[in-house]
């Protein structure tokens, strides 16, 4: 497959941009993902034309509407940054993304939980970073996340997931110009049945939310349709696939094969559910037993299922989930 587009701070990739002449560069990020992934760096206060190095700076000032300032001289930096960031959302326009990885805590591109300093100096970790916000609130459905947050497994799952199935969405919108109207909804219906067990391992209630919508399309014009099947998929694609959301789902797909594997075959399949279930497993485990099931009786509808193969298994999330 073709790389996804994604874009990233730059540091993580290693760049030295950041105030003191380093960078925090990610291994796994340049280096695992990187494979799959088209980076494109960005840095906000380099971008924006501040050297390196330069005064380290922070927000200040109200929650939502903070002010960029450096910390010693009390420059600020809010509208050069602004004016820059104007132009990059119309350059970043034209790339596709499919995901963005932030700087963590950063004033510029920390994405949530960022210091806000008030009148008397003291700091509230509520803020974002104003290239952050600014990204987030012009491309609402594309997944974010940041460095810190994806050292976590199942996060990092969760964003990984994500990035693929918002590339496979973008597939459907590039190959089906919205001039054919009756056979872009037919594709975004076979996209939803392809990613139906994928949606109830994050969230029974956006799974049935979204069976409703494709179900009722005829209410709907073309254009609704499609912006509230899409915004509530990746909304609902939020929610982490816990190990009981899991279980459920192995054991919906086993029911594909009730009729077609043995006694002891079956004993087997229930056993490495079970053992995932208990923390025993990571959920290749069962995974893996059932994709092999999904080959030798050639069960056609669960051998569509994204769930069973949803990123490249060389990325060995679901290792460690």
């Amino acid at each position: 497959m073709e790389k996804i587009n994604l874009a990233i701070s730059s540091c993580l990739l290693g760049n030295k941009v950041r105030y003191d002449g380093g960078h925090k560069l990610d291994l796994y990020l340049r280096d695992t993902l990187g494979k799959y992934v088209n980076w494109s760096p960005v840095c906000p206060e380099v971008e924006c034309g501040l050297p390196i190095p330069r005064e380290a700076m922070r927000l200040v000032g109200e929650i939502h509407s903070p002010r960029l300032v450096t910390i010693k001289t009390q420059i600020d930096h809010t509208e050069r940054m602004q004016r820059w960031i104007v132009l990059k959302l119309k350059e970043l326009e034209g790339l596709n993304l499919c995901g963005f990885v932030f700087k963590s805590k950063s004033p510029s591109s920390g994405m949530r939980a960022v210091k806000v300093y008030g009148k008397e100096g003291i700091p509230v970790n509520k803020g974002v970073g104003l290239f952050a916000k600014a990204f987030m609130d012009r491309f609402p459905l594309v997944p974010v996340e940041d460095e810190g947050r994806l050292n976590d497994a199942s996060l990092r799952e969760n964003f990984i997931e994500r990035i693929f199935l918002y590339y496979r969405w973008q597939s459907i919108v590039k190959d089906n110009p919205k001039n054919s109207k009756s056979s872009r909804i037919s594709d975004i219906i076979e996209f939803h049945t392809r990613h139906k067990f994928l949606i109830l391992s994050h969230s029974v209630e956006y799974y049935r939310f979204l069976g409703k919508l494709i179900a009722n399309q005829k209410k709907y014009n073309a254009e609704e349709f499609e912006n509230l099947y899409i915004t509530s998929l990746m909304e609902g694609l939020k929610k982490i696939a816990t190990v009981k959301k899991n279980v459920n789902v192995l054991h919906h797909i086993m029911g594909y094969f009730k009729d077609r594997i043995n006694s002891n075959q079956k004993q087997e399949l229930i056993e490495v559910i079970d053992n995932y279930h208990k923390g025993y497993l990571p959920l290749i485990v069962p995974i893996t037993l059932l994709n092999h099931y999904v080959r030798l009786y050639d069960e056609s509808y669960v051998k569509k299922q994204v769930y069973l193969n949803p990123h490249p298994i060389e990325l060995m999330l679901r290792n460690h989930v």
